[in-house]
C-alpha cells in the first residue's frame, strides 16, 4: 500500500476551514476546472459517514463513500469503484494557535505506476490547499 500526505497552515479557525469543506460546491472548487468536475450525490449530504457520491473528471469516475466524520476534526472517504484498487483519504483539521493545520493523508493501491499517482496528487493537493487558504483567509 502506498502513502501520500500533504499538509499546510491556514490563518483561520478550524470551524471556518471545516465549514469550507462542507459547502455543497466544495468538490468543484477544490478540483481544477480543466479536469471538468461533475458531482452526483447518491446518498446523503454534507461530509457525514454514509454519504456516497460519484465525482466524474477527465481522469474518470470515482464512486466514493464517506466512512468517518467528526465535526471540525476529520472526515474520511474511501473508494467504492474508480481508478484505484484501494483508496482511503483522511482529511484532518487541527488548531495551532490562530491557524488550522489541514492535512490530507491518503493510503492507496494504484492500478498504474505509484510514482505517477504521487506526482499527480502533489499537484492536486497543492491546488486544493491554495484554494482553501485563499477562501478561508479572505475577509
Amino acid at each position: 500500500m502506498e502513502q501520500f500526505e500533504y499538509s499546510s497552515l491556514i490563518l483561520a479557525p478550524v470551524e471556518k476551514v471545516f465549514a469550507f469543506h462542507e459547502r455543497p460546491d466544495a468538490i468543484q472548487l477544490l478540483t481544477p476546472a480543466i479536469m471538468m468536475p461533475r458531482v452526483k450525490r447518491l446518498r446523503g449530504s454534507g461530509l457525514e459517514a454514509g454519504v456516497e457520491l460519484i465525482v466524474t473528471t477527465l481522469a474518470g469516475p470515482w464512486h466514493a463513500r464517506h466512512t468517518a466524520y467528526e465535526k471540525n476534526r476529520l472526515f474520511v472517504d474511501e473508494i467504492v469503484e474508480g481508478p484505484m484498487k484501494q483508496w482511503r483519504h483522511e482529511h484532518r483539521f487541527e488548531a495551532e494557535g490562530q491557524y488550522t493545520r489541514l492535512t490530507d493523508s491518503i493510503r492507496f493501491v494504484p492500478k498504474g505506476p505509484a510514482f505517477l499517482v504521487k506526482l499527480g496528487l502533489t499537484g492536486l493537493f497543492w491546488f486544493r490547499h491554495r484554494v482553501t487558504k485563499r477562501w478561508c483567509e479572505a475577509g
